[in-house]
């Protein structure tokens, strides 16, 4: 079992799970969490250990969002990339995707890097290029996988993968 399989199961995505999470408000409110945790964080220096009670909030946000909103096909852009995504959890990526796929991947997690050492040191510069980073290769990342699901879909004699509207 690969890493991010294992990741996938541990979050307990199942295939009811990916079509709620490929709903378009749960991607995009899912960003809104990105700088919700890091004005949580930051927050330290005013409010102390009670910082914790943003950085909670917003974890308990990011379970609940997939829960909150209903099950969708691939109809938008945002959820052909999350159904792309599970494809790729399924280890049904084309050599031809890896590629790309890994450095984006490579560059989100760069991109954390730096939104931590910025939230741990204060420092606002690593912070907004690495929110900056995640942000440009999480989009970029969605919109791969949105041609992965479309290839599969071509390379499967027409047919359409799971979860595709007829």
């Amino acid at each position: 079992m690969t890493r991010i399989k294992a990741a996938a199961d541990l979050h307990g995505m199942s295939d009811e799970s990916w079509r709620r999470h490929a709903n378009p408000w749960s991607v995009w409110t899912r960003f809104a969490a990105i700088p919700a945790f890091e004005l949580a964080v930051w927050s330290r220096q005013w409010l102390g250990w009670w910082c914790l009670a943003g950085v909670a909030a917003v974890v308990a946000w990011l379970w609940l969002n997939v829960r909150l909103f209903g099950p969708v096909g691939p109809t938008s852009w945002a959820a052909r990339g999350i159904y792309g995504e599970q494809l790729h959890v399924e280890g049904k990526v084309p050599a031809e995707h890896r590629t790309i796929l890994n450095c984006l991947i490579a560059a989100g997690l760069f991109g954390f890097a730096l939104i931590a050492w910025g939230l741990t040191a204060l420092d606002i510069w690593p912070l907004t290029v690495g929110t900056a980073l995640v942000v440009l290769a999480q989009l970029w990342r969605i919109d791969r996988y949105g041609l992965l699901f479309q290839y599969v879909g071509e390379q499967t004699d027409g047919s359409r993968p799971r979860g595709a509207a007829a």
